[in-house]
């Protein structure tokens, strides 16, 4: 899961950065709305994959102290993705919360400068 959070990162960043490239020719309403849904469904996959990432450790966690008959069903069950590790907190993590801020924040950046640019 880890691997697949960080192919998730660089898609994001490529595909971001495509659509700027585009864009920079000719300012594209079209392009930017897609910019901004990419980065939105990417930050939200990326916080999916690391939030099961935590509930699968949290399961090894239960599963590795408690002691006689152990279940060895990796079945991840709703008190394995509560509180730290649900979607929802993950979606602020420090690991995917800088990376998604800062590529909107860039891309807000780069499309306000091509419409100054292109109105001149």
């Amino acid at each position: 899961m880890n691997s697949n959070s960080f192919k998730i990162k660089g898609m994001s960043v490529t595909i971001t950065s495509a659509l700027l490239a585009l864009s920079a020719n000719d300012f594209n309403l079209l392009y930017i709305s897609i910019v901004y849904f990419s980065l939105f469904v990417f930050w939200g996959l990326d916080a999916y994959y690391l939030s099961q990432e935590k509930g699968y450790r949290a399961l090894y966690d239960k599963v590795r102290s408690k002691e006689g008959k152990t279940d060895f069903s990796l079945k991840l069950d709703p008190s394995n993705i509560k509180g730290e590790n649900s979607w929802n907190k993950t979606l602020l993590n420090k690991t995917i919360l800088p990376l998604y801020l800062i590529q909107g924040l860039i891309a807000l950046a780069l499309i306000l400068f091509f419409k100054y640019k292109l109105s001149q």
